[in-house]
Formats: C-alpha cells, structure tokens, sequence
C-alpha cells in the first residue's frame, strides 16, 4: 500500500529535523513511486539515498529524473516530468521536488482507492 502523506508536515517536519525527516521521506517517496509504477527490479529508497550520499549528490540527480519518468509511466503520460524535477533539484530546491513528486503520488494513490 501506498501511504498517502501531507505534504506541508512533510516540508515542516524536513525543516525541523534539519533534514533527518527529509531523508526519510526520501527513501518512503522512492519506495512509493516503485509500487505505483510496477518496474521491474527498481532501486529500492535505502540504495538510493546510500548512492546519492556516496556520490556526493550526483545520483539525487539522476534519481529525480527517473522519479519523473517513473510517474509520468504510471500514469500513462506523455509529459516529461522528469525534466521539471531535475532542474529543481540542480538548482537547489529538491524539496520543492519531494512535495510535487508526493502530490502526484497523493492524487494517484486516491484516485486508485476510489476507483
């Protein structure tokens, strides 16, 4: 099951934590994605952020253009969301990112529930 999140606690509580919570939201975003989207063999959230920390950053890049295409693949759409996140993430405003890439999760998640 997907776990449908606040997204303002999960910025506040990001900024509180000095970003402890934004490491968990993280690996709990990445694992989401993964269950919605059905790849086979995905990266699970503890690899991704080990990878991200080993490189220094570098794979938080990679991995938020991947979350797009992830997204945009579940919900059979032709957009390009992974562009959108990978420049929000160069220029410093990943959590910007998270809470985008939660929101479509959010309404993903519920419109599967009612469904």
């Amino acid at each position: 099951m997907v776990e449908n999140k606040n997204v303002a606690l999960c910025i506040v509580l990001s900024i509180v934590t000095c970003g402890i919570y934004g490491i968990v939201w993280f690996i709990s975003l990445n694992d989401d994605v993964n269950r919605v989207s059905n790849e086979p063999n995905p990266t699970s959230g503890g690899i991704a952020f080990l990878l991200t920390l080993v490189t220094c950053g570098i794979y938080g890049f990679y991995w938020a253009y991947k979350q797009g295409e992830k997204l945009d693949r579940a919900e059979n759409n032709n957009s390009s969301s992974g562009v959108l996140y990978l420049v929000l993430t160069f220029f410093g405003l990943g959590i910007v990112a998270y809470a985008l890439m939660q929101d479509r999760l959010n309404k993903s998640f519920s419109s599967t529930q009612q469904g």
